[in-house]
């Protein structure tokens, strides 16, 4: 993997606001801004690099449906406690484990080491962001600055094809999905990054035949005379794509409804209650404990880190870095970011450290939809740590063309089909 420096397009920020990027650069505290889109770079990856991450993201994906199997079965140790969720919680997931309610899509935070080796940091499992980026943004960019190169992102045209694939199937009633969201306020505001995914998604279900409606999850009502959810229209919901994260959800009157079983005609959630275990750091000591010394994963524990003598403490629900601290043997190190988690408690994980390209320390973000690896996004920091301040760079394939229409239809339609892993039936 190598990073190169390029002249940006003229009228960069403009071009990526129209493609729906709607915040291409980040302001600081102090009012400055920085880009978060930052196309002064690219990184060159070449074709074994490409087939040694989609090889990793799937076998990563069969170890986290084990991980989630193995969570809800009696002896597991789990509790809602342990797992930092509502009490009631792990019934509610447990129940969708046992249905087997289907996924669309996750993303896993992997890095290169300096030995060659390639670990999982986390994965993104519930309310995974960043698609527009991945999407949208980079392959534009590639068509407008390098049209004859190829990259690794197939993430658009399988997400078509797993909306489509999940409407066939029956596992959406009728053909009507409504897309929610927590909008937050103030401090919790983010920019857009929300309804930007959001809208983006809908996009994705349009385009496979699906009609959509988006609304913030506070419009959502409830019906006490035919026990469902209804939207603002006043029409039921039956299907749900949400981006709110499990965890939230539950710990609010909404949520109780759901662990209660109030519902006469429970929704369909996309991305399914089981994800809530995708989204808690808890899933890395299950990993670790289920395939200890497993080439792509890092040591990792509840509650201290025991033998290690470097380590990374991750709250349980952490976003884009905050109450991360790191350890380092020499001392040289010891991050401790801010942040308002970690009363839900602790993981510790063994350091990895980020590689670094003059000065950027990169973290790659492998998509999974419908059970196959499906493209990568290039993340880079300053520090050691992978926060707000991070930028996006597109990649290109080094040893690779683009390829023609009818070979990405080929490629589309080989699916693995029966050799993806699914939850273990009831």
């Amino acid at each position: 993997m190598w990073r190169h420096r390029i002249r940006p397009r003229k009228d960069w920020e403009r071009i990526v606001t129209e493609q729906g990027l709607i915040f291409p650069v980040t302001t600081k505290d102090d009012g400055s801004t920085v880009p978060y889109w930052n196309e002064s770079a690219w990184y060159e990856v070449t074709m074994d690099e490409v087939e040694r991450l989609e090889s990793a993201t799937e076998e990563l994906w069969a170890l986290c449906i084990d991980a989630v199997a193995h969570m809800v079965s009696p002896g597991s140790g789990m509790t809602d406690a342990r797992l930092g969720l509502p009490a009631g919680s792990l019934d509610l997931v447990r129940r969708s484990v046992e249905a087997g309610h289907p996924s669309v899509y996750a993303r896993f935070d992997l890095v290169y080491g300096a030995d060659g080796s390639l670990k999982m940091l986390e994965i993104n499992g519930d309310t995974p962001t960043g698609l527009v980026e991945t999407a949208v943004a980079q392959w534009r960019w590639l068509e407008d600055v390098l049209p004859d190169a190829d990259q690794w992102n197939s993430v658009h045209d399988r997400l078509v094809a797993r909306w489509a694939e999940l409407r066939a199937s029956g596992a959406i009633e009728g053909d009507h999905v409504h897309f929610v969201y927590h909008l937050g306020g103030g401090a919790e505001y983010d920019d857009g990054e929300l309804e930007m995914t959001i809208h983006y998604m809908m996009d994705t279900a349009i385009q496979a035949g699906l009609t959509v409606m988006a609304h913030p999850v506070s419009e959502v009502g409830w019906n006490p005379d035919h026990r469902e959810f209804r939207d603002a229209h006043d029409l039921p919901l039956r299907n749900v794509f949400k981006l709110y994260p499990w965890e939230d959800m539950l710990g609010e009157r909404f949520g109780q409804m759901l662990l209660e079983g109030r519902e006469a005609r429970p929704v369909t959630w996309f991305e399914p209650a089981w994800k809530a275990l995708l989204s808690t750091k808890a899933i890395l000591p299950v990993l670790w404990e289920r395939n200890p010394g497993h080439r792509h994963l890092l040591p990792a524990y509840f509650d201290e880190p025991r033998d290690l003598l470097q380590w990374v403490a991750k709250p349980l629900h952490g976003r884009e870095g905050d109450n991360v601290r790191i350890h380092l043997a020499d001392g040289s190190e010891d991050v401790q970011m801010p942040g308002a988690y970690g009363a839900e408690g602790f993981v510790y994980q063994g350091y990895a450290e980020l590689p670094s390209y003059e000065g950027n320390r990169v973290v790659i973000g492998s998509w999974i939809v419908g059970g196959e690896a499906a493209g990568m996004l290039v993340r880079e920091s300053d520090g050691l740590v992978t926060d707000y301040y991070s930028r996006v760079v597109p990649h290109v394939i080094s040893d690779t063309v683009s390829p023609d229409p009818a070979q990405v239809r080929a490629w589309l339609a080989d699916r693995v089909g029966a050799d993806v892993p699914t939850l273990p039936a009831s």
